[in-house]
């Protein structure tokens, strides 16, 4: 078998074993066939979650939703050993719960106790963030990011919003008889993709 694509993984001698990567080749016979895993795929995937927790999202169970969608993110993130970060935008400035970390079940415990109140420091959640991000691309300059945003775009003004560079979804929480539609605003400012709670 041409285990020529597997040269890279090969080239770590120590850490983790790649038992994946390993088996394809056939069950090792000795340490030479082991593959192990590189110390920078560690850091391979890091997803940042921005949570708009402003007080407009007590209605009509926004909030209450959204942390049904984080749960199993969060839960995702564990499964396939991503990175997290956790950025929440409310009161009067944002707030890093979690920065860069690997996904922990503790994240759980958190989540119960997110409440919503305050206002929507969101703009300035986006700006933190994407300085943030370039700060760490520099360091770990193979890593993928992928962003998400939770929000329900109920913004007194959008004004000029930060450039992140990085691709990822804005998921609108806005519910109730009357719409502002803003959201989906912010999802094509930022060059977000764009989805509704009610249709993921």
């Amino acid at each position: 078998m041409d285990r020529g694509r597997q040269g890279k993984a090969r080239s770590a001698r120590q850490g983790s074993i790649n038992w994946p990567g390993t088996l394809l080749g056939g069950r090792p016979q000795s340490r030479e066939d082991l593959l192990f895993h590189l110390r920078s795929r560690s850091a391979h995937e890091l997803w940042l979650v921005i949570v708009d927790a402003s007080a407009s999202t007590r209605r009509h169970r926004a909030l209450t939703d959204a942390k049904g969608l984080l749960a199993q993110l969060f839960d995702d993130a564990y499964r396939q050993r991503a990175r997290m970060a956790l950025l929440t935008a409310s009161g009067q400035s944002p707030k890093w719960q979690v920065q860069g970390l690997k996904a922990a079940k503790g994240l759980a415990g958190w989540l119960d106790t997110l409440g919503a109140g305050g206002g929507t420091p969101l703009l300035a959640a986006l700006t933190e963030a994407g300085d943030w991000l370039a700060v760490r691309r520099k360091r770990f300059p193979a890593e993928q990011q992928r962003l998400l945003v939770i929000t329900d775009g109920r913004l007194k003004d959008v004004g000029e919003l930060p450039l992140l560079a990085c691709p990822g979804l804005l998921v609108d929480i806005e519910r109730g008889p009357i719409r502002l539609g803003r959201a989906q605003e912010l999802a094509v400012g930022l060059q977000l993709d764009y989805r509704h709670i009610d249709k993921l």
